[in-house]
């Protein structure tokens, strides 16, 4: 069984920047894709960012895309998202998910494994 924990999450002003750490345990690391998806109050769970299970391919959604950085550390079993120039809108509670198999997908429904969540604040 994949156990996710997120950690990283907390207050930061608009323009700064945040690093959000998924530890992943129970699997094995090299066999798996991880995602960051986000959700805040009122609206639907949507894709952050994913990478694929070798590192060497990687998506983002359009709206973090030139801002946030995914990358992994097999050596580690950790996935990070390098959030910058954070905006206001970015404040969203921010999930780690995980699935076998190879691609970089982005849909909820194909994730198997899910963290608890860490929110992130961004004050204007």
């Amino acid at each position: 069984q994949v156990q996710l924990v997120e950690s990283g999450g907390g207050l930061v002003q608009a323009g700064g920047s945040r690093r959000l750490t998924c530890t992943v345990s129970g699997g094995t690391f090299n066999s798996i894709a991880v995602a960051w998806f986000r959700q805040a109050p009122g609206t639907e769970r949507r894709i952050a960012a994913v990478i694929d299970r070798s590192g060497g391919s990687s998506f983002y959604g359009d709206s973090v895309k030139g801002r946030f950085t995914i990358s992994r550390d097999d050596a580690k079993s950790t996935v990070y998202l390098q959030m910058n120039s954070l905006k206001p809108e970015d404040t969203a509670v921010y999930y780690c998910a995980a699935r076998e198999g190879w691609g970089v997908l982005t849909e909820t429904s194909r994730y198997k494994f899910w963290g608890q969540g860490t929110q992130v604040t961004v004050s204007s």
